[in-house]
């Protein structure tokens, strides 16, 4: 057997190169890049081995360990999780920074290679800088953090176990189903340790993507519920798009008269003008998607784990006869809430599904009401997104300026916050891939870091990020990072100084606005920050504009500059859609003093009387 003497680190640098993907006719680097920030825990190990294989596989410097995560994340969503990238820190701090961002991988089903440096393997210098002790566990470090979020964990303490562990970690970041965040923990001392390797552990490997077929009776009963069905409907989700079925969708909708939901993860699986299309669906969804969820008797859940916000709490589903198809490569989602599995890829389930259900149409009274719903909701999300002269623009508004200057190719990022929300009801996809959305986790901070990760994705395709004040203090880092790499974003900063979404949930649940805006916090003095000055000093173009109109020009400008611009404008943090939508299960005090708190008790008890758990 032929070997080769490396360090562990070079070992893995090495490895990472060999690893190819096939999209469409070309042969891809499966690792998009690595991102690093070097500290004691990673700098002498896998700093000199990242060196080594620069030309090959390129080492990005990011400037917050979450920051870069986030962007490798979002890399592998806009590859529809074909490709992706790999992040490694120092221990201590740089290492539980990425803790947050491995949970979004794992809420949202993506991959992504997670290598923090952690303590000596040998132990003779314990406790190092950074270090965590327990008291009762020697085998413990922070990397322990990442055990809970992470669909596969190992730490390496000797250099030979890469060889396993490495296999094992592609096994699950390349699988339909398992897919997910992967955590190799690194002892710095095992890093620089040698190890003869064999040479055909480098070798290079080509993933494909699995197509898992549908069991033929699961399909058979799946396909007889359905045709029994007087009111069927889709939700659209995130496999969806993974698994490049939207042409595949938009014809099972369009041969079998069915329309179409989308949750966050799935909007723009089809094009908002498309006929099935009904637009989102859910807590934050259309009026037309809801009317139809609320009578459904079959709902055909494709690729979506079915959250709360898409099932409105499990109280949006309310015909006491319905029952759910469960269309999902992960049997743990496809059997959620009873359903009916059908457990496939989502392109291949969806065609052999067309073929048995034949030429079976849905109703034509329910076909109906479909389309009088969708020409009901787009004539009431026009009110919303309407050019205006307000001084304070609603978010809907913004989303209205953004979209009339937008190209049918762009890409719209965002994360948390009330952005989510009225995007999800009001912006119109035209593309695949066109919207980008982390709800999953709803993690704040995402927006800047995540558009940047998209636009390294596609450079081809124009990446908007919308982001509020309040994501935007919590992580801007990475806009300098797109600065730096000359990945250019457009950002959309809306200005309603302080947290408006949760203020509205407190205010909506009885409360008063407390500790959310910044003029009903704690404080001694209001801050008055100047967001443009902050982007211009991380080397974007900035401007601050006061009304819709100069926001529709800045946005024209944008697209011609040469870096990422960052528009300011000032935001109402008290309106929000009030059509479509549905209720949400947020707990409310059974014991108050304030009648608010007890009135909305008493919706609140009405409303759980419309869930249903456990059928």
């Amino acid at each position: 057997m032929s070997t080769i003497r490396l360090t562990m680190a070079q070992a893995i640098a090495r490895f990472l190169t060999a690893q190819k993907t096939e999209i469409g006719e070309q042969i891809l680097p499966l690792f998009g890049g690595v991102w690093a920030i070097f500290g004691h825990g990673n700098v002498a190990g896998m700093g000199e081995a990242l060196h080594g294989v620069r030309d090959k596989l390129p080492t990005f410097r990011a400037h917050n360990e979450q920051g870069m995560a986030h962007a490798a994340i979002a890399f592998a969503k806009a590859s529809r999780r074909r490709r992706m990238m790999a992040c490694t820190t120092s221990i201590g701090p740089g290492a539980t920074n990425m803790v947050t961002a491995a949970a979004v991988a794992h809420v949202n089903r993506l991959p992504v290679l997670l290598l923090p440096g952690d303590v000596f393997a040998n132990r003779k210098p314990d406790p190092v800088l950074q270090q965590v002790e327990s008291f009762s566990d020697g085998t413990v470090s922070a990397n322990d953090c990442f055990k809970p979020v992470s669909r596969y964990f190992d730490r390496m303490t000797r250099p030979e176990q890469i060889i396993p562990a490495l296999q094992r970690a592609m096994a699950v970041l390349t699988d339909p189903a398992d897919c997910g965040p992967v955590t190799l923990a690194l002892c710095q001392d095992t890093q620089a340790e040698a190890y003869d390797y064999p040479e055909s552990f480098f070798a290079e490997k080509v993933w494909t993507p699995r197509r898992i077929r549908p069991d033929e009776s699961e399909l058979a009963e799946a396909a007889n519920l359905i045709r029994s069905a007087r009111k069927p409907f889709i939700v659209a989700g995130g496999g969806v798009l993974y698994s490049g079925a939207e042409k595949v969708l938009a014809e099972f909708a369009q041969r079998h008269d069915l329309f179409v939901g989308e949750t966050q993860a799935g909007k723009s699986s089809l094009p908002h003008d498309h006929q099935a299309n009904l637009g989102s669906v859910g807590v934050t969804g259309t009026g037309a998607a809801n009317a139809l969820a609320e009578e459904a008797d079959v709902v055909i859940a494709v690729g979506t784990r079915l959250q709360d916000f898409t099932t409105g709490s499990w109280a949006l589903f309310k015909n006491p006869n319905r029952r759910i198809v469960g269309l999902n490569v992960q049997a743990f989602d496809a059997t959620k809430h009873n359903a009916l599995p059908v457990v496939a890829d989502a392109r291949v389930g969806l065609d052999e599904l067309s073929q048995a259900l034949g030429s079976w149409k849905a109703p034509e009274a329910w076909v109906a009401k479909g389309r009088e719903e969708k020409t009901r909701w787009f004539e009431s999300s026009a009110r919303f997104t309407d050019p205006t002269n307000v001084e304070l623009p609603s978010d809907a508004q913004v989303i209205g300026a953004v979209q009339r200057t937008s190209s049918p190719t762009d890409v719209v990022v965002c994360a948390a916050g009330g952005l989510p929300g009225e995007l999800h009801k009001h912006w119109k996809a035209s593309s695949a891939l066109g919207y980008h959305m982390e709800y999953g986790y709803s993690c704040m901070g995402y927006e800047i870091a995540g558009g940047l990760g998209v636009k390294m994705a596609d450079p081809t395709r124009e990446v908007i990020v919308m982001v509020g004040d309040g994501s935007y203090l919590m992580m801007n880092s990475e806009l300098a990072s797109s600065v730096m790499l000359d990945q250019k974003l457009i950002v959309v900063l809306l200005d309603n100084r302080g947290y408006g979404c949760i203020n509205r949930l407190q205010r909506a649940t009885g409360g008063e606005s407390f500790n959310n805006l910044l003029q009903h916090t704690n404080h001694v003095t209001l801050p008055d920050i100047d967001f443009a000055a902050h982007a211009a000093s991380l080397g974007a173009q900035s401007l601050k504009v006061k009304s819709i109109a100069e926001l529709e020009d800045a946005l024209k400008k944008a697209r011609s500059a040469d870096r990422s611009t960052v528009i300011v404008i000032d935001t109402d943090p008290l309106i929000s859609t009030d059509e479509g939508g549905h209720w949400w299960d947020v707990a409310v005090p059974e014991v108050s003093s304030r009648e608010q708190v007890k009135t909305a008790r008493k919706d609140y008890e009405t409303a759980l009387a419309s869930q249903r758990v456990g059928d």
